[in-house]
């Protein structure tokens, strides 16, 4: 849950067919799309996202509900789309995979210590809220052998982005009664807390040259909304629907606000040079499931919609970017083009 698919997931249907192909040749974008040529999909039906590259661009980790499943397991294909391979248990669920570089091996976020099965999806009567599963962090070999435990906290830990020189990792994590982010070593070793406002602070990403931290945060205003947010909190439970991006530095100082947009802004990570920051956001429609990408400017001070660059236009939702180490292709997820309604897939272009 880099925010979590579950901002997807709400509306899926699960619906994956292993005997399905990945459409071919190019697909047209959306008008207003100027920044996206030679759109490809890389993957074709059911629930897939949050989908994020090697340090060579060789490969891509994401997770997916394929092979029958009805919550994620992590996978890694060739950035074409083709062979694919699970690199997780197939118990339980996971989330947030990220590869380390130099070698041939990855980490991402799984529940199975705790339950082989499936967690619970929340009551609907909570409204739209996303779960906190009881996640902790593992890393694996490419192939899925020689899985490690790196996090042995039991409460939902999850979210972790590697730092490009390969040296730390940044997380969020309940460990300590509230959603708060996170470094340590490769290894696992010498945690460090970087964020201590009340509220939801998730979603961090480093900057390329790793000196800063951009993140999603949402610190109730007042007593009532920290009150119901910790009342949530408590049945392990976020509701997400007002988040704005934040950035700090990579020891957790200088936090302040970049976007001041409304609604629900979440998925951000950076251009290749490190001047803007790309995100999905919902913030023309709060209340709607249309969430589209955006460009803001890294250096700006509580963005509004004027500051902000629209970058995809479709009518369903867009998220979870990450450009290629080249910076020459962006990755994302979708329901554009779907075979069956609602569904999430890959998609790669061109960036113009």
């Amino acid at each position: 849950m880099r925010p979590s698919t579950v901002i997807a997931a709400t509306t899926l249907v699960a619906a994956f067919s292993c005997a399905r192909t990945v459409r071919v040749g190019t697909l047209p974008a959306e008008p207003g799309e100027t920044h996206l040529t030679n759109l490809r999909q890389l993957t074709n039906g059911g629930e897939n996202a949050e989908a994020y590259f090697s340090p060579d661009g060789k490969h891509i980790t994401f997770q997916s509900t394929r092979e029958g499943r009805t919550c994620d397991q992590q996978y890694v294909m060739r950035s074409d789309g083709t062979e694919v391979v699970r690199v997780s248990s197939g118990r339980g669920k996971t989330t947030c995979g990220w590869f380390i570089p130099g070698g041939d091996r990855l980490f991402f976020a799984s529940s199975h210590a705790h339950d082989s099965t499936c967690p619970p999806r929340p009551d609907p009567s909570s409204g739209y809220v996303w779960p906190l599963d009881r996640f902790d962090i593992y890393t694996a070999r490419r192939d899925g052998s020689d899985l490690r435990r790196l996090t042995h906290y039991n409460v939902y830990t999850a979210e972790g982005v590697m730092s490009p020189d390969g040296r730390k990792i940044v997380f969020t994590s309940l460990k300590d009664g509230d959603l708060e982010i996170y470094t340590m070593n490769a290894d696992g070793s010498d945690v460090r807390r970087l964020t201590n406002t009340p509220g939801y602070d998730g979603g961090p990403w480093w900057s390329p040259d790793g000196t800063r931290i951009v993140y999603r945060a949402h610190h109730p205003s007042d007593s009532a909304q920290l009150a119901d947010y910790r009342r949530l909190l408590g049945q392990n439970m976020v509701r997400p629907s007002r988040v704005e991006l934040y950035v700090m530095n990579a020891d957790g100082s200088d936090q302040r606000q970049v976007t001041a947009l409304g609604g629900a802004n979440f998925g951000p990570s950076w251009t290749p040079d490190g001047k803007r920051i790309i995100f999905s956001s919902n913030h023309k429609t709060p209340r709607g499931g249309n969430f589209d990408l955006f460009l803001v400017n890294a250096g700006a001070s509580r963005a509004t919609t004027d500051q902000v660059e629209q970058l995809t236009f479709s009518p369903v939702f867009d998220g979870f970017p990450m450009f290629s180490p080249d910076g020459k292709k962006l990755l994302w997820a979708s329901n554009r083009h779907d075979a069956k309604p609602n569904e999430t897939n890959l998609f790669l272009a061109d960036w113009q």
